[in-house]
């Protein structure tokens, strides 16, 4: 971790291990400007964010990864520069001297499309685009990353199945002619936008057996989505298109304790039902020149997040989480 105590539980115990975290880095060679609701946006300061936040994990020896939570460029980055700008905010992640795992945002795929983002972000590219994968850091843990963007309007060729697919699900619940809008849709239904997307049939069960395995495992898991996955952590505008049905397939097994997000920039937290804790981090993009941190009414507390079985503790940007093992 970051901090000077190292963030034990209590009784002078060690990590099982620990990670980096960093989301919505949107980095592009542009003036500053502002979201739709009129938040600073700082492009190309957020490369400085990153570069801060990967000397910090290199600092803190004992980081045995990292995990980059979507948009790595802005869609507004000019389009002749999108190669260009992604792999270079790549290259910045390789400064860090450990793995990193990367997982898309609707903005990588305002940018460039699958076939040549996956590799790039060196995302295991299996079946034709799939972007969900799974990896386990240390024994008893899993880590699931979703593709949020699985039945998705963009990132797919125009003609693609999964395109017209989600193209059909707007049109039948985004009356708006600008799909991006979410005028005169109530509630849970805002998140019906074209910069969300939705995980697909096939996406489901290989999460279904993913968890299975873990409960014969024994495993405990952590499910990350560039997507918020619970209402209570986000706005409704930014949610997966279908959390509710995700969340249904996690809700059937114990092993899941902590669902990890981006895309929400403000971040926010939640334990639902089950006692899952859901955390949705905030983005490194609107961290203002010369702060590592939000200041005023942006003020983010470190969060310790308490599991009978679990502790996850977060500080951001620059992130990390530790893992500990609880009585």
């Amino acid at each position: 971790m970051g901090s000077a105590n190292g963030l034990t539980n209590g009784r002078g115990g060690h990590p099982l291990f620990a990670f980096g975290v960093i989301t919505d880095v949107q980095y592009a060679d542009i003036p500053n400007g502002h979201s739709f609701l009129g938040v600073p946006r700082f492009y190309r300061h957020s490369m400085l964010v990153l570069q801060r936040a990967v000397k910090s994990w290199n600092n803190n020896k004992n980081l045995n990864f990292a995990i980059h939570f979507g948009d790595i460029v802005d869609g507004k980055c000019p389009k002749d520069q999108s190669l260009n700008a992604v792999k270079k905010v790549v290259d910045e992640f390789e400064n860090f001297k450990g793995p990193v795992y990367h997982m898309i945002g609707n903005h990588c795929l305002y940018n460039l499309p699958r076939d040549k983002l996956l590799p790039l972000l060196k995302i295991p590219n299996l079946d034709g685009g799939r972007a969900y994968y799974e990896f386990s850091p240390a024994p008893g843990y899993r880590f699931v990353v979703l593709d949020g963007y699985d039945i998705s309007a963009i990132g797919w060729p125009h003609d693609h199945p999964k395109t017209l697919e989600a193209l059909k699900f707007l049109r039948e619940r985004n009356p708006n002619s600008d799909k991006n809008s979410p005028n005169g849709l109530e509630g849970l239904d805002r998140r019906f936008l074209m910069f969300n997307g939705a995980v697909g049939e096939e996406q489901m069960e290989w999460l279904d057996c993913v968890l299975r395995d873990a409960i014969n495992m024994k495993q405990k898991v952590v499910v990350c989505c560039h997507l918020p996955l619970d209402p209570g952590a986000s706005s409704q505008e930014p949610l997966l298109w279908n959390y509710d049905e995700v969340m249904d397939v996690i809700h059937q097994y114990d092993c899941v304790k902590v669902c990890l997000a981006g895309h929400d920039h403000e971040g926010g937290h939640s334990i639902d039902s089950h006692g899952i804790h859901h955390r949705v981090l905030e983005a490194a993009l609107e961290c203002p020149p010369g702060h590592d941190i939000y200041d005023g009414g942006h003020s983010i507390d470190p969060h310790r997040i308490h599991h009978p079985v679990l502790e996850a503790a977060l500080e951001y940007p620059p992130g990390t989480i530790m893992l500990e093992q609880m009585e």
